[in-house]
């Protein structure tokens, strides 16, 4: 095991140069970007490259007889080089850098804890995974893909990871702290959604699912557990443990979670059970009916939810809005290629009659909005 656990130190150690050479090159685009638009600074360039003089002469060779004589050229001033601007080092995240507070949670291979670093008073999450615990379940690879796939994602429906560390026993993920917790805390204590709340939230599960599937990253365990809530209230994607970025090829690991699991994965005689994205937008109609019913469609046995699932066997109850039955009809199909696109999904009546900007125009008499 201290062989694996080197091993786990080693490739997290090329993950951290790896950043720190990305971040030292973005250091340099943006310093190069800025001195171009800055007018003191190209006075400062023109010292150092100086611009060709208008009175400046060059002396012209005799013509030779019976030739025409050419114009004068001016000359060519020397180009002196420009100097190197040395880059400030990245410093190494350790430990001792953070308060450690309250925990937020706690996971299979480790915990979760609120945390602020010293030095900024910054607040952050801080996921503490046991290497122990991953080399035991043979998942050092999912979690180096982990902070692979999400260290490079910014959007505002998906739960930041700024940067990670480890010492002898353990993983750190410094990442976004999502002020109101967990979703499925929530769904537990509310039963279910309202169809205008459940209608928010789909909409921006869309725009994420939008901006993840533009970069070719498929989530493949989308559910309750895994979307937490930021302080205002908005969705935040978390755990991508399970995710993959897959630009050309299908994929064929059966993996997620049975209840969300697609009909691509577990219908039988089914030889070629590879997927592709689309299998995020089966996920999505399974979370929007868990939203608005309180439970999963397909709820039942192992061996019945796999039957269920194949068959799309789901029972909408009445309380369900017309046009919330039809969004949900239209995820959940059979064939991938019919589910309806996240590009239509947004312009669906239901998302639409709930997700409208409001009116806000404020009509003020004596001092007050009315």
């Amino acid at each position: 095991m201290g062989a694996d656990t080197t091993t786990i130190e080693q490739s997290l150690s090329r993950l951290s140069v790896t950043d720190q050479v990305i971040q030292e090159h973005k250091t340099k685009v943006t310093i190069t970007t800025t001195s171009i638009s800055d007018k003191p600074v190209k006075a400062a360039l023109t010292k150092i490259l100086p611009l060709p003089s208008s009175k400046a002469t060059s002396t012209a060779l005799p013509a030779k007889p019976g030739s025409t004589s050419k114009s004068k050229e001016e000359s060519q001033p020397m180009v002196k080089p420009v100097p190197i601007v040395q880059q400030p080092s990245v410093k190494q995240f350790h430990l001792g850098m953070f308060e450690i507070g309250k925990p937020l949670g706690k996971g299979k291979f480790g915990r979760v804890y609120l945390a602020r670093e010293r030095e900024h008073g910054f607040i952050c999450a801080l996921k503490a995974l046991d290497k122990a615990e991953l080399q035991h379940n043979r998942v050092e690879k999912q979690v180096r893909r982990e902070i692979e796939i999400q260290s490079n994602l910014r959007h505002p429906n998906i739960l930041k990871l700024y940067g990670h560390f480890h010492d002898s026993k353990r993983i750190f993920l410094i990442l976004e702290f999502a002020g109101k917790g967990e979703l499925y805390r929530h769904l537990r204590k509310a039963s279910r959604f309202s169809e205008p709340r459940a209608a928010r939230y789909i909409a921006q599960m869309v725009s994420a699912l939008r901006y993840l599937h533009r970069k070719h990253v498929i989530h493949r365990d989308i559910k309750p557990e895994n979307i937490l809530l930021g302080i205002h209230g908005e969705i935040k994607i978390s755990d991508f443990g399970w995710s993959v970025h897959s630009p050309s090829s299908r994929r064929r690991t059966l993996c997620g979670t049975l209840d969300y699991l697609p009909p691509e994965m577990v219908k039988p005689g089914n030889n070629d059970n590879s997927y592709d994205e689309k299998i995020d937008l089966w996920a999505l109609g399974v979370l929007m009916y868990e939203f608005l019913v309180g439970e999963a469609p397909f709820e039942d046995t192992i061996v019945m939810t796999h039957r269920r699932i194949a068959r799309v066997d789901m029972t909408i109850p009445s309380f369900v809005s017309a046009e919330a039955s039809d969004l949900i009809r239209k995820l959940l199909v059979v064939d991938p290629l019919r589910r309806l696109p996240l590009e239509q999904v947004v312009e669906h009546p239901w998302i639409r009659k709930h997700c409208a900007k409001p009116d806000t125009t404020v009509t003020t008499i004596r001092g007050k909005a009315t």
